[in-house]
């Protein structure tokens, strides 16, 4: 087993806008040191300085700083967030020397379970297991039934009884009472019967406690133990117990047979160790081990998570090397593994390698296609799988007939979602469920057909469908956006009855309304319904709209707010908050929270840089977002006009072109706002959504607004 990597992390600052870190991995036997360097290319503008940071650029100069100390700029511009599992890239592969003997690390057999004999004639102990299960789970009654067992207790007598009781309760009860009679010597194999009855109930603690019951008797531990014990604890996510108990399997020195050794190749990979993994991987090619398909399954989804496209590749070799044909199982793992690594083509030419092979598709695999598909925008591709399906009678379920709506409503193809959605109607196994209403709605909602997403929810309450959050946030999005708002509080209302708690989504949304109405009558309504879902929003709202709040207080509360709130909603959130600040004409505002986004990463994308050219990217952000950050760009611009630093030949600024008809409002707004400005951009002929302009025309634009405003002084 490959052994732990230790690394050293020195955090060092160089100015105040700008954090470094370096990091050092110390290698046995050498002197040399593996340094990572780091920096942010495009630092977050500072804010104005305060007495406050001057007093902490003085304190940062001192040379015996903690590390805690140095770290502590750097939290004051880090969200909190849920942790994330760290996955490391496909190291090198081993090097194995052909002529060196190499030391087993695993059994090259299978470990044969041990027998025992069943006789036909005792249907009668059958029958009384049977009444041991239909009786009461209480340990005494359990216990006054096996006053009643029609046979003496011998091994296979008991062994029988075990491999025969349900629940794991009563299996547990009926190995504490053998061992009570002590009549019997205790085997290993009692021990794993109990552990994987045990395991069905994924009762860990449990099984630990039976085997070192089993360490202190004596009785001894074998691969069918390890493996109950490893297996368990991966159900129960507890890889950490599984790898203790794998590391102490070696310290005794049994070695594992390939169950055993392909259930902690699955533990190291849902840890992240992919170093790990390949280490035990081929240090066990080395000694001789024929991997099964289930070890390439393991193999492939843990470089399929960690999007490794070359440690793909380097299973499809491994499989090819080894002589392994791929099953269904392992299809499916290497093409969700595809979909991860964003190879949509390589996905749909597994699919029909795997089709060519005679082997036919199930409903999993289907859905893992389609949503490749979907997320690629392949709709014609998703449609014609969708053809296939239906002419070679392909097995469909709810989760892929869902997945074809969710496909329909990401590209906008209403006519085929709704042609999905009569077939589901008809169907007699798979009628729409929530989920399937739900993904209507999202499609109605996404083109603003109130007509036809009220009358989805009217067709719903009839039939007692339901709803679920989802859908309630697409209809409530879809009312706003059409400024429907009495019928928007009456669907709040019905999710307040029906006792649904409202979530960050559905805040967003109700956000996202208030800033479309623009201070009308109506705003007021919407606000009573999201002081319903989150009182501490509506209170910042109130909190920014004061103009005698000081930044300083809007800054705290900002990252209250956004702290709280969950990852994907944080920059909807900070957009909707910039869009009511304009509609309210509070532009300062508005540029305050735009800079607060960005120091907090909302924005990690809002600019790039390269020699050639300089992009401002406004793709994700709402209409009022962009123009603040047009007009901070371009004030940011001038700036560097002005002080003749050096430019790129190119400018560009990209809004893309949005699938939704309420997406496509973006380019218009920002078109509009360059002419209010009389910024020297363009619009692309080449490509729809961006604005182009060259370093003469900025220059010439940013001097001619100098002399217009020399003129007027």
């Amino acid at each position: 087993m490959a052994a732990p990597l230790s690394t050293v992390v020195d955090v060092y600052f160089t100015d105040t806008k700008r954090t470094r870190f370096s990091i050092t991995t110390p290698r046995q036997k050498t002197h040399r040191k593996s340094i990572i360097h780091c920096a942010t290319s495009n630092p977050i503008p500072d804010a104005p300085p305060t007495p406050t940071s001057d007093n902490n650029r003085k304190k940062k100069k001192k040379k015996n700083t903690s590390l805690s100390d140095q770290l502590a700029p750097l939290a004051d511009k880090t969200l909190s967030t849920a942790d994330q599992p760290y996955v490391l890239s496909k190291p090198k592969s081993t090097w194995v020397n052909p002529t060196k003997a190499k030391r087993s690390v695993l059994s090259p057999e299978r470990q044969k379970r041990a027998s025992y004999s069943y006789s036909p004639q005792l249907r009668d102990l059958k029958r009384f297991a049977q009444r041991l299960n239909e009786c009461d789970s209480s340990e005494a009654e359990f216990l006054a039934c096996l006053e009643e067992i029609p046979r003496p207790l011998t091994r296979e007598n008991a062994l029988l009884m075990l491999n025969a009781l349900r629940p794991w309760q009563k299996t547990h009860l009926f190995l504490n009472w053998i061992k009570a009679q002590n009549s019997l010597p205790m085997e290993t194999i009692f021990y794993n019967v109990t552990m994987k009855s045990v395991r069905f109930g994924k009762q860990f603690a449990l099984i630990e406690e039976l085997a070192h019951q089993m360490i202190d008797t004596g009785v001894e531990l074998d691969n069918i133990t390890y493996s109950t014990i490893i297996s368990c604890a991966k159900k129960c996510n507890l890889y950490d117990k599984a790898v203790h108990w794998f590391e102490r399997m070696y310290k005794t020195g049994l070695m594992p047979d390939e169950v055993t050794y392909s259930a902690i190749l699955d533990v190291y990979a849902r840890l992240g160790k992919v170093e790990e993994v390949i280490s035990l991987y081929e240090r066990g090619r080395a000694t001789g081990w024929k991997p099964d398909p289930i070890t390439f399954s393991v193999l492939g989804k843990m470089f399929g998570e960690a999007g490794d496209y070359d440690g793909i590749r380097y299973v499809f070799q491994e499989m090819e090397s080894v002589g392994v044909r791929p099953n269904l199982v392992v299809y499916n793992t290497l093409l969700e593994a595809m979909g991860k690594a964003g190879k949509p083509g390589f996905a749909r030419s597994l699919f029909e390698e795997m089709i060519d092979s005679g082997i036919a598709p199930n409903e999993k695999t289907l859905t893992v296609v389609i949503k490749i598909y979907g997320k690629a925008r392949w709709s014609r591709d998703a449609l014609e799988l969708w053809g296939r399906m239906k002419e070679n009678g392909w097995p469909m379920d709810f989760i892929l007939y869902n997945t074809l709506l969710n496909m329909c409503a990401d590209v906008g193809l209403v006519e085929e979602a709704e042609a999905l959605f009569g077939d589901m109607k008809q169907s007699e196994h798979c009628k729409p469920d929530s989920w399937s209403y739900t993904a209507m709605l999202n499609i109605y909602g996404s083109q603003g057909d109130v007509d036809k997403a009220m009358k989805l929810f009217e067709e719903m309450c009839k039939l007692s469908v339901e709803l679920n959050v989802m859908g309630f946030t697409c209809l409530i999005q879809c009312l706003g956006r059409a400024m429907e708002f009495d019928d928007l509080v009456r669907v709040f209302d019905i999710l307040v009855e029906r006792g649904i708690k409202p979530d960050d989504r559905l805040c967003g949304c109700l956000l996202s309304v208030v800033s479309l109405s623009q201070g009308s009558e109506d705003e007021e309504k919407v606000l009573t319904c999201l002081q319903r879902a989150n009182t501490k929003l509506v209170a910042f709202i109130q909190l920014i709209e004061d103009e005698k709040t000081s930044f300083e207080t809007v800054k705290e509360e900002f990252k209250g707010i956004m702290s709280n709130a969950a990852v994907e909603v944080r920059r909807p959130f900070c957009n909707c908050l910039i869009d009511i600040c304009r509609n309210k004409d509070l532009l300062e505002r508005a540029h305050e929270l735009l800079y607060l986004g960005t120091l907090y990463g909302l924005y990690p994308g809002l600019h790039n840089k390269t020699d050639e050219e300089w992009c401002l990217d406004v793709r994700s952000l709402s209409v009022g977002a962009a123009l603040t950050a047009l007009e901070e760009w371009m004030w940011t611009l001038t700036k560097i006009v002005k002080r003749e630093e050096t430019l790129p030949e190119l400018f560009l600024a990209q809004t893309g072109t949005g699938a939704h008809k309420f997406a496509q409002g973006l380019n218009i707004s920002f078109a509009s706002h360059l002419r209010k400005l009389a910024a020297p951009f363009r619009q692309s002929e080449e490509k729809v959504g961006c604005f182009i302009a060259t370093r003469e025309d900025l220059v010439s634009w940013v001097q001619s607004k100098s002399m217009a405003a020399a003129t007027a002084t």
